[in-house]
C-alpha cells in the first residue's frame, strides 16, 4: 500500500507554526515547574501533618468523625470522639442507641442534632444494605446519609489510600485561588482543577498541606505574606494590600 508523502512546511509556514506553538509550551512548562516547586515547599515545611482528626481506629469511625467535622473544628471533634467511640464503636452500636443519647454525646460540636440523625441513619443503612462494610468508591459513599464528596474523599484518601478525588474545604478553596490554581468558587470545579495539577498519589496529601498552611500562615483574614515561604511563587490573587 502506497502512502502519499506529506509536503514539507514552507519556511514561512514553519515560522508561523513555531511562533504559535512554542510560547504555549514554554508557559505550560513554567507553570508545571512553579506548581511542583510550591508542592515541594509545602511538603518540606509540613512534613509530619497527616490530618487533624484523631481517636478513630476504623474506617467507620473516621467516617463519623468526618461527618462531625462539618462546620466544626478538629479540636471540637476530637474532644468528643474519644468517649463517643468507646461507647459506640460500631454501626450496630449507633443504630441501636436512642437518638437522644447520640445527641448528648456530640453536643459540643456544631449542628449536633442534624449530625446525630445522619450518623444513626448512616449506621442503619450500612447494616441493612452493606453488611456493615464501608464502600470503597466515591459513587457508593455519596449515596450514604450525611456523606458528600469532601467526606468521601477524606475517607478514601486517608484510610484506604484510594485516590478518586481531592477533599476541598474552606482552606483548600481559599489557598488554591490565591495560588492561581483555580478561578472557581464551586468545590467540585475546584477539585477538578486541582486534579489537573496535583499528582494522583498526592491527592490526599494536598488537602492536609493546604489546611496546615491556611492555619499557620495563609489565613482568611490578614494572611502573613511577608513571612510566607511561598511568597515569591504566589500571585496572591484576592489578597488586598494594606
Amino acid at each position: 500500500m502506497k502512502y502519499k508523502k506529506t509536503p514539507p512546511l514552507s519556511l514561512s509556514s514553519f515560522k508561523k507554526y513555531k511562533m504559535s506553538f512554542k510560547p504555549s509550551i514554554l508557559m505550560s512548562n513554567r507553570r508545571n515547574k512553579k506548581n511542583q516547586k510550591i508542592l515541594t515547599l509545602l511538603e518540606d515545611n509540613y512534613p509530619k501533618f497527616k490530618g487533624g482528626l484523631t481517636n478513630y481506629s476504623s474506617p467507620f469511625q473516621l467516617l463519623v468523625a468526618a461527618i462531625l467535622s462539618a462546620q466544626s473544628t478538629d479540636k471540637q471533634v476530637n474532644s468528643v470522639t474519644e468517649d463517643l467511640f468507646s461507647r459506640f464503636p460500631t454501626p450496630q452500636d449507633f443504630a441501636s442507641a436512642p437518638l437522644e443519647d447520640i445527641e448528648k454525646a456530640i453536643a459540643k460540636v456544631g449542628l449536633y442534632k442534624n449530625k446525630a440523625k445522619f450518623i444513626k441513619e448512616l449506621s442503619i443503612k450500612l447494616i441493612e444494605e452493606c453488611d456493615s462494610v464501608i464502600p470503597t468508591t466515591l459513587k457508593e459513599l455519596i449515596k450514604l446519609p450525611g456523606i458528600g464528596r469532601k467526606t468521601a474523599n477524606v475517607l478514601l484518601n486517608d484510610w484506604f489510600e484510594i485516590h478518586e478525588g481531592i477533599a476541598v474545604d474552606t482552606h483548600v478553596t481559599r489557598i488554591s485561588y490565591r495560588l492561581g490554581w483555580t478561578k472557581n468558587k464551586n468545590p467540585i470545579k475546584i477539585e477538578q482543577d486541582l486534579m489537573q495539577i496535583i499528582p494522583t498519589e498526592k491527592w490526599g496529601r494536598i488537602t492536609h498541606l493546604l489546611i496546615s498552611h491556611g492555619r499557620a500562615i495563609c489565613k482568611a483574614q490578614k494572611p502573613q505574606c511577608l513571612n510566607c515561604f511561598l511568597s515569591e511563587h504566589c500571585p496572591k490573587f484576592g489578597v488586598s494590600e494594606e
